[in-house]
């Protein structure tokens, strides 16, 4: 049965099946909408039950078609991983890496992968960046090579590797009543508004528990979905925040925020590179892994909380000042 399909009709299969469309597919492939059309017919003849099913406009699998999907994601992962082994035994890293981050990763990760491509030209990479809640889906799912967050989920089977320390700080702006003070007992804090991310992230999850474990009563004035958004909220004066220092280590504002000196702050956290448990890494996904713990640690000494003169209780102790990294998503 489906020993009798190509690896063609697979291929366009997997694209429709995770775009859900076959407009798009047809636009990944670089084929035309009738080919797509026409390669289904055939594997889904093949196969002997639909594959997909057409409801209005939209498109969905079958339990057939989502069976055939993870097949197809056992055979593609194979044969990259065969490929970049074949490169690796010839002494040459090349493939690709599929990572995605959670938001706030972003401020340091594209930094690492410039320098893994310096030392790996031949590997491409893709880079996503999501919030927390669809990070965890995907990982879930087992989109990607490895995944980078903060906040260890609980209901899944991951391997966990921590490689960098991720330091939460108090911010707030910098004409604020505490701004300049000393030694700010946590329990000052129930009287602030708080900037908050959307329930569920990990930066609110750490805040939450600050406060449950002291057995105060957290005041929330708004909640906002970017790192960006909160900082700007903070030097308008709507609130105060905790969030990473890795988020600061970019700020221009720097006359308009400053880092609360509140005792029990920074809390310490670590980043982590995590994949599903049983997973068998690719040679790209392993060279990654070594690259990372070997250059985390000096990434981290760059983003120790003062960088670039920001204001904090701990200002200078920082002599490095840290080149920008892009905003953006690699491929």
């Amino acid at each position: 049965m489906i020993q009798h399909a190509t690896l063609r009709q697979l291929q366009v299969f997997e694209a429709v099946a995770r775009n859900l469309s076959y407009t798009r597919a047809a636009e990944e492939l670089f084929t035309t909408q009738p080919t797509v059309s026409i390669q289904l017919k055939q594997l889904t003849d093949i196969v002997g039950q639909p594959l997909l099913e057409q409801l209005g406009k939209r498109i969905f699998l079958t339990d057939t078609g989502r069976e055939l999907l993870k097949v197809c994601h056992e055979i593609f992962d194979g044969l990259a991983r065969f490929e970049m082994l074949v490169s690796d035994m010839k002494g040459v890293k090349a493939g690709k890496l599929r990572l995605a981050v959670i938001t706030t990763a972003k401020y340091f990760v594209p930094r690492l992968l410039g320098l893994f491509c310096l030392r790996y030209p031949g590997i491409d990479v893709s880079l996503k960046v999501e919030n927390r809640e669809r990070l965890l889906q995907r990982i879930a799912d087992n989109q990607d090579d490895l995944y980078v967050l903060g906040q260890p989920p609980e209901h899944l089977e991951i391997e966990l590797e921590p490689f960098l320390e991720n330091r939460m700080v108090v911010l707030a702006a910098s004409n604020h009543p505490l701004a300049g003070k000393k030694h700010i007992p946590p329990q000052r804090l129930e009287e602030e508004p708080f900037l908050m991310r959307e329930p569920g992230s990990g930066t609110r999850l750490a805040t939450e528990k600050f406060f449950t474990e002291r057995g105060l009563k957290l005041k929330v004035r708004m909640e906002l979905g970017s790192n960006e958004a909160i900082k700007q909220a903070v030097a308008g004066g709507l609130g105060i925040a905790v969030l990473s220092a890795h988020t600061l280590a970019l700020e221009r504002s720097i006359d308009e925020l400053t880092i609360l000196d509140v005792e029990g702050f920074p809390i310490r956290r670590h980043w982590y590179l995590a994949y599903p448990k049983n997973k068998q890494l690719s040679v790209v996904a392993q060279a990654f892994l070594e690259f990372l713990h070997e250059e985390s640690k000096l990434l981290g000494e760059k983003y120790l909380l003062g960088i670039n003169g920001f204001p904090t209780p701990d200002r200078g102790k920082i002599k490095k000042k840290a080149p920008p990294i892009s905003d953006t998503q690699a491929h």
